[in-house]
């Protein structure tokens, strides 16, 4: 794998890690008597499941990322991330659209802008064929 690529996998699998392992903290914390909601979004006791759901799931992607390995397998993860990251980037632009987040102001914009461009981070840096199969 080349250098960039590289620290981009364990660049963003140590945020993705970090990012779940506060989500799932975060909803443990809101269970408790007389909490406070989570980062002000006010959720049920659905919703808090779907948060630390969601927790999990990111520190197995962040993981994963973070322990990237050489070859073909570290090629698809990278193509398999940036499509993930697209697929983020169009449900925050479609919500900007239809207006439901107004309170958000701009904030799902930049999100999306900040996720296509890490996708062709990883599409741009992912090492040639011939690369990863010499790894």
């Amino acid at each position: 794998m080349t250098r960039a690529y590289s620290w981009l996998c364990r660049i963003c699998g140590t945020l993705l890690l970090l990012g779940g392992a506060l989500f799932v903290l975060s909803s443990f914390r809101a269970f408790a008597p007389g909490s406070e909601p989570v980062m002000s979004f006010p959720m049920g006791p659905n919703g808090l499941y779907f948060f630390a759901f969601t927790g999990c799931a990111l520190v197995g992607w962040g993981g994963a990322l973070f322990a990237a390995p050489a070859g073909a397998a570290g090629r698809r993860l990278g193509t398999t991330t940036a499509l993930a990251l697209a697929l983020m980037a169009l449900y925050r632009m479609t919500v900007w659209v239809m207006g439901d987040v107004w309170w958000l102001g701009e904030l799902p914009r930049i999100e999306a802008a900040l996720f296509l461009l890490i996708a062709l981070a990883f599409v741009w840096l992912r090492p040639t064929r011939a690369a990863s199969e010499a790894s």
